[in-house]
């Protein structure tokens, strides 16, 4: 596929200036005319988003120190490491497998304790997204479709947040976007190891974040078995391979996690039994899309993107974060199909349409309607589909203008189309770049009249200069949000992208917020830590506290038990000393019973116990006002330099127990 050129008016047109030589033997053969621009334009993409995921990197510090402090814990223990706890002494887990953390961990183990070391591998895994993405793009709509793919991918607002963030979704949407690639390749070679890539790909999105690692598999599987070369029974063959693929990759941490014997393990946090399997199937499972405590799980129905419905990806808490592209996308994936409608049924291009389309439109659905938890910024999985769609329908429209004036009328229309949402976008934040949605409106509707003419050689330069100077007009609005999400400190288990619509979602107090917040500079002695969300306590921990605690831990396990990780995480990363979480996330895992605090306790492990705090204190469960009431009568409250606390000492428990 080559680039953009006039049609044909009978004389022999000159062709595109060459690659050069070296980078020939790097491109598909089919790839290697389309011209020295390729390489310097495909650089610049990569270049920009280099530039908007990395610089002012660390202005968050530690964001999400739930994920902070898991990664710290990794670097300090191998065993934390495989299985994602929250501290190195393993008594309880993320609520997710520990991939993510996993990566962060080697960071710090490599590179030390900084924010740094925590983002920059999220960061890293962006610029390989939108790299993955345009490689995916080139191969199958061509150079051109490539570089629009990258731009709207990178500029993306949900993708701007979370590969400047540290939560698992950076690894969740590079690891489709990879296992999009292999199919491609795959689908190009008819060679199963490619299939079988895509197979491990996804299975590992799995165990990144579960059930939503799945969303592809439907996009995956489709697509290879209606395009995939060879008779019905190879294809049916090379789906048996990739089952088998994404089975392997989707096993090494849940089944050990849920047949070792809990003496052996951690306790799996967000699960009811400890165990993984039990959080697969609730809650980080079909909690999330059915609310309650389906599945069995936790139960798991906050809510912090509005009411479900089909029109939530446009509401106040998602519309920002990824409606800019998404009537554009659409249009083109059925310009796409329509485009290569009579093709041979293994047509890569098509059968690429078919791959986007159907990722998007899984994603879309779940997203739109699942009444569990959902955060916004997971749509981040959407921003590849939508990019690669975006780049291969405006190309495949532009191309059909050659035949059919219609092709550039529709164009025209859809890059007004989203014009339209991005006013809508922009209007909900007023104070916010003000009248850059009537800019963006305005001038793509001007466009429409250069693309409505049939594609003629002394038009040619207009109409390419219209055409860009609309798709440059559709970015602005997403690159205003990109460079506000640049400048802004996020912390937290609900960030978002861009300015706050006047709309969105309320939080009452702030306390969604303070989930986990950290000063932006990264954690310091005059941070105070306390119970997140406030529940019943919440008392803060100062510099003097935490100081008396370090210099009394002696031969303790952990320096102090709390009721939540977001605390715990706090906790480990200003003093470096292992924090155990009673409750987990939520403060309310069943992790910790009255007999095993004790015995924790009676065996000199565990000395501090904080009483309050998100879930009640410490258990976090319905056991936690009887280990409140214990903790309270037979531990000494604390109290640093005359002032008390919320802390109490069972060093004489301990002991007695002993003599």
């Amino acid at each position: 596929m080559t680039a953009i050129a006039p049609p044909s008016t009978g004389r022999r047109q000159p062709g595109p200036t060459p690659a050069p030589a070296g980078l020939r033997r790097l491109l598909p053969r089919e790839r290697a005319a389309e011209g020295a621009w390729v390489l310097p334009a495909s650089a610049g993409v990569m270049a920009l988003a280099a530039i908007v995921y990395l610089v002012n990197l660390t202005v968050s510090g530690f964001a999400n120190v739930f994920y902070s402090g898991a990664a710290w814990a990794a670097s300090q223990s191998w065993t934390a490491w495989f299985m994602g706890s929250v501290d190195p002494a393993n008594f309880i887990t993320v609520d997710k497998p520990p991939l993510a953390t996993m990566v962060m961990g080697l960071s710090v183990r490599l590179f030390g304790l900084s924010s740094a070391s925590i983002l920059l591998p999220p960061a890293l895994m962006g610029v390989a997204t939108v790299a993955l993405v345009m490689a995916t793009v080139r191969r199958t709509f061509g150079a051109p479709a490539s570089i629009i793919a990258g731009l709207v991918t990178a500029l993306t607002p949900a993708a701007v947040l979370i590969f400047r963030y540290n939560n698992p979704d950076a690894l969740l949407t590079l690891l489709f976007a990879g296992g999009a690639y292999a199919l491609v390749r795959a689908l190009e070679t008819d060679r199963l190891r490619w299939l079988a890539l895509a197979g491990v790909l996804t299975g590992l999105a799995f165990e990144t974040k579960l059930l939503q690692g799945f969303l592809v598999l439907p996009a995956f599987a489709i697509t290879y078995a209606v395009a995939g070369r060879g008779s019905w029974r190879r294809r049916l063959a090379g789906l048996a391979v990739a089952a088998v693929s994404v089975a392997a990759a989707s096993a090494w941490w849940v089944i050990p996690m849920t047949l070792l014997p809990a003496s052996a393990r951690a306790f799996v946090g967000g699960s009811s039994d400890g165990t993984a399997l039990n959080l697969v199937l609730g809650y980080d499972g079909l909690a999330r899309v059915l609310g309650g405590s389906a599945g069995g799980g936790q139960g798991n129905g906050a809510n912090f993107s509005g009411v479900p419905g089909i029109l939530r990806l446009f509401n106040s808490e998602l519309g920002g974060q990824i409606g800019w592209f998404l009537p554009l996308s659409v249009v083109g994936l059925v310009a796409g199909l329509v485009a290569r409608a009579r093709a041979p049924r293994t047509d890569l291009a098509r059968a690429a349409f078919q791959m986007w389309g159907l990722w998007l439109a899984v994603n879309a659905v779940v997203y739109s309607l699942m009444s569990g938890t959902i955060h916004s910024y997971y749509v981040v999985s959407m921003a590849p589909a939508i990019g690669a769609l975006v780049g291969g329908g405006v190309v495949a429209l532009w191309r059909a203008r050659e035949r059919y004036s219609w092709a550039g009328v529709l164009l025209g229309l859809a890059m007004v189309g989203s014009a339209g949402v991005a006013l809508t976008l922009l209007d909900r934040t007023p104070s916010f770049a003000p009248g850059l949605g009537l800019v963006v409106l305005a001038v793509t509707a001007l466009t429409v009249p250069a693309l409505a003419l049939r594609a003629a050689p002394p038009l040619h330069g207009l109409q390419v200069a219209a055409a860009g100077l609309g798709l440059a007009m559709l970015l602005a609005g997403p690159m205003a949000y990109a460079i506000d999400t640049m400048q802004t400190a996020h912390s937290g288990g609900d960030p978002s992208a861009g300015p706050t619509a006047s709309d969105a979602f309320a939080d009452p107090g702030g306390q969604i917020a303070q989930l986990g917040t950290m000063p932006a500079g990264g954690p310091s002695g005059n941070a105070s830590f306390g119970g997140g969300m406030g529940g019943s306590g919440g008392s803060s921990l100062n510099a003097d506290t935490l100081a008396y605690l370090e210099a009394n831990q002696g031969s303790a396990a952990w320096l102090l038990a709390v009721s939540d990780s977001n605390t715990a995480g706090q906790i480990e990363l200003s003093t470096g000393r292992a924090v155990m979480s009673t409750g987990g996330f939520t403060g309310s895992d069943n992790a910790l019973s009255l007999a095993q605090l004790q015995a924790y306790v009676a065996s000199g492990r565990l000395r501090f116990i904080q009483v309050g705090g998100r879930g009640g204190g410490p258990g976090g469960n319905n056991a936690s006002s009887d280990i409140a009431s214990w903790v309270q009568s037979a531990c000494a409250a604390v109290s640093v330099n005359g002032t008390s606390t919320s802390i109490y000492d069972c060093a004489t428990v301990a002991a007695a127990s002993a003599s």
